[in-house]
């Protein structure tokens, strides 16, 4: 009987040991737990993160090729217009004598300008108030 009783005491100890180390690893479990949760967000940022720079990269992607296309365009227009005025000058003795004509001086004035040291310079000079030519008087052209 007392081969019993110690048996029974035994069980015991062992089913209480056993329910502490399962609380042990039930804590740590659960802590497991939010790890992994904390990862899992992270890594989801991370994923929105690169979709976002996904989205942001095909975005200026498609932009850079409106841009080209733009150019191109652009520059076939420009070519365009210096062909037809090329057409005009060889077909045309006045306007080829009008096109190498010296600008008046009026106009030639106001496409120079002196060289600045900084913004502030080119703000002092724009407001100085340099005169233009008196558009009343007639010029060659």
């Amino acid at each position: 009987m007392r081969f019993l009783i110690l048996l029974l005491l035994a069980a015991c100890a062992l089913a209480g040991l056993q329910t502490w180390r399962i609380g042990g690893l039930t804590e740590k479990a659960d802590q497991t737990q939010r790890i992994i949760g904390t990862l899992s967000a992270g890594i989801e940022s991370r994923d929105n993160a690169i979709n976002r720079l996904n989205d942001q990269a095909e975005t200026r992607e498609r932009q850079e090729q409106s841009l080209r296309v733009q150019l191109s365009q652009a520059g076939r227009l420009a070519r365009d217009r210096e062909v037809h005025i090329q057409r005009l000058l060889n077909e045309n003795q006045e306007m080829r004598d009008w096109y190498a004509a010296r600008l008046p001086d009026g106009i030639s004035r106001m496409h120079q300008r002196p060289a600045f040291a900084s913004a502030a310079d080119y703000l002092r000079w724009l407001s100085g108030g340099n005169e233009l030519p008196d558009t009343g008087k007639l010029t060659g052209h």
